[in-house]
Order: structure tokens, then sequence, then C-alpha cells
């Protein structure tokens, strides 16, 4: 395996290469051998695009992680020993190199929220801001713990979403396989029947008939629609107005919208008020609340409450008045800037959210089931009946 290094020599010069090695802590051993203080050590991308079946590290990991290190850090272990004790107990090989490489930059003498940095994918902004804002209080560990607690929260609640979705999702696949088991099993089954017979079918069962037959004579056509339809919807979400268009329809459902408006709202929230309760500048904090709300209109709005907070306007102010937030969440937050007290405000606001929307993960569940039961049984009955209109008419006219 190859390794990019950033290391200064014994004189403090800086140096850049590669070098080849066995693993991360047998470069590691190379270069001290030589004498050299090591600033970064990653293993070389050409190398780690190879690795295409590298253990996934999920956000369970980093959760687990960032808590073990408030844990040893508030026991009084120093920084570098409690990474090395993440490292020694690490299961998973490309975390493990992870944190090998935070450790490695930590003991060359840069800022732990620095080495995070250079991993984005696993620790965020958000998580960076914090740790930085940590260092300057010399709070790490109890701000660990915090990110920690704040991260369990946030996956607790995209659980439940993802769990409350799952039942719609799983429904409406099946409609598709039923519809397309009666449209290319059954339905042709009685086509040679009425053609015998010479009947003049019904319009709905000669609409049905056609499509059944499009289906099974055409079939890879629809399969490329089908695929042109998914990877236009993918690829469309990644575009500004396509995010734009996808994220109003979310939020603006006839069951699910109100749950995903009280989803955002929360983890909004609850990032606001962990920035403020950490020390993060206010326009900071503005600026990473608009970064985690997972919606292009909350995000656009929060970008706006910051630019009139940056003019001399208050946050609750900025909020007025818009649709996306409630009345009573804008009288919250500003209670809590006359007060003083808007971290602790956000906090409480925070926790009534995440009440909310498990009410309402609750009230979709129980409204959409009923709801998808009604689509399966229209649609199975549908098609029952186009089946069975042409045998009813058979039996009034029986010649």
């Amino acid at each position: 395996m190859s390794f990019q290094y950033k290391v200064r020599d014994p004189l403090g010069n800086y140096h850049e290469g590669s070098i080849e090695a066995s693993s991360v802590e047998d470069a590691t051993q190379q270069l001290r051998r030589d004498g050299f203080s090591i600033l970064d050590l990653s293993e070389d991308d050409d190398d780690a695009g190879l690795s295409l079946f590298a253990k996934r590290v999920g956000k369970a990991d980093v959760i687990y992680a960032t808590s073990q290190l408030a844990i040893m850090l508030d026991t009084g272990v120093n920084l570098s020993s409690a990474l090395e004790g993440i490292v020694a107990q690490e299961k998973n090989p490309t975390f493990k190199r992870i944190m090998t490489e935070l450790k490695l930059g930590v003991d060359g003498g840069e800022d732990f929220s620095s080495a995070l940095a250079r991993h984005p994918k696993l620790f965020d902004k958000t998580y960076v801001s914090l740790v930085r804002a940590s260092e300057t209080t010399g709070s790490l560990g109890t701000m660990l713990d915090r990110i920690s607690r704040y991260l369990r929260k946030e996956l607790e609640t995209r659980g439940k979403v993802r769990a409350a979705m799952a039942y719609p999702t799983v429904m409406m696949v099946l409609a598709i396989c039923v519809t397309i088991f009666l449209l290319t099993f059954v339905l042709p089954k009685f086509t040679p029947l009425f053609n015998r017979r010479g009947m003049v079918l019904p319009a709905p069962t000669v609409v049905m008939m056609t499509i059944s037959a499009t289906l099974m004579n055409y079939w890879y056509l629809w399969i490329g629609g089908a695929i042109s339809l998914i990877a236009g919807f993918v690829f469309g979400r990644k575009t500004e107005r396509g995010r734009e268009i996808w994220d109003w329809i979310k939020i603006n459902l006839p069951i699910a919208g109100p749950m995903f408006r009280k989803v955002i709202i929360s983890r909004s929230i609850r990032t606001l008020g962990t920035m403020v309760r950490s020390g993060v500048p206010m326009l900071d904090a503005l600026e990473l609340t608009a970064d985690v709300a997972g919606n292009y209109h909350y995000e656009k709005h929060w970008r706006r409450v910051a630019e009139e907070v940056a003019g001399g306007n208050q946050i609750h102010t900025s909020l007025a008045g818009n649709p996306l937030f409630p009345a009573m969440l804008v009288q919250m937050i500003s209670a809590g800037e006359g007060t003083g007290k808007l971290d602790v405000v956000l906090d409480r606001v925070s926790d009534y959210f995440d009440q909310e929307v498990e009410t309402s993960l609750k009230t979709v569940t129980s409204l959409i089931e009923p709801l998808m039961i009604t689509v399966m049984g229209f649609i199975v009955g549908g098609i029952g009946m186009v089946l069975l209109l042409p045998i009813f008419q058979l039996k009034r006219n029986p010649g």
C-alpha cells in the first residue's frame, strides 16, 4: 500500500511525499525511524479507490467513538492517549485508519478540529465547529459528550421517520407488483375468450387490454422508461431547481408534509441551541443551522436570517410572518432574545418539537395504513371489475 505523508525533519524543514508500507502503523514506524515528525499520513487516493469492499463507517460508529472520547477526556486522559485507546479497540478497519490519522495529526501539533475537518463525510461542519469552539475554552470533553447526545438524537429521529415511511413504500411496491401481475398474467387469460365470442367490449376493458398488450409486447420500453424516470428523479434532485421542487413537494404533502416540517424545525432549532450554548458566534451558528436543515426552502430562509442578523435585526424579527415557521416558535425565540436565555429557550423548543414529531409519526402511520389498503383495494378491485364487465354483458346477451 502507498501512503501520502507530510513531515518535518529534525531541523524543522517541511517534506511531503509517498511511502510504501503494509499498514498505517508500519508507515509511521518507518518515518519515525528516519527521524521525521509526522504532520499528516493518509492512504494514497489511488490505493483507496481500489478498496471497493472497504467497510463503511456509519453514524453509530462516530457516535460511539465520540462518546468514548468524552468519557476518557473527562476522566483525565489526554487527547492523544484517548485516540490511541479508540484505535486499539476499533474493529472497523476503515474507521480505525481514520482514527489513526486523527491521532497522528494531534501528535504532530495539529488542532483536533483541523484534523477532523479533513474527513468531512464523517465529521460535518457542525461537529468541527463545536469542537473548535471547545478548544478555545478547554472544555473538549464536555463538548464531545454534548455532540454525542446531539448526534444520537438526530440518528433516533431519522430512524423513526424512515420506519414510518417504510410501510407506505413497501405497500407502494407491492401495489405495482400486483398490478403488473394482473396485467401480464391474469388479464391475458381472458383475452382469447372475449375474442372467440366476438364481443363488443366495454371501453374500460379495451383500455386495460391495450395496456396489458403493450406491457407484454413492449416490456423493454416500459423497463427503459422506468429506469429513465428513476435516473431523472435521482439526478434531478441533485440540481438546485430539482431540489427546490422536491423539497417543496415534501413539506406540502397532505398527510406527511406537517411531519416533515416538524422534523426540519426540530433539527434546525436543536442545532442552533447547541451552537449558541457552546459559544459558537451567532452568524456562524445560523449558517450551520442552514446547512443541517436538509430542505432547500428552510435552508434559504435561515441564510436570509443570518444576513438580516448581520445587518442588526434579531432572529425572531427575521422569522416573523414566514409560513414555514409557526408563530409559537417565533414568540419563544423572541422571549429568549429578550431575556438573554436564548440557548435555554431553544433547547426547550427543540424538546417540544421532538415530542411533536413523535405525535406526527403516530398520526401519519395511523392514516397511511388504511389509505394504502384502500389504494390496493381500488387497484385490484378496478382490474377485477374490468374483467367482470364483459362477463356480465355476456350473461345478458348469451347469443
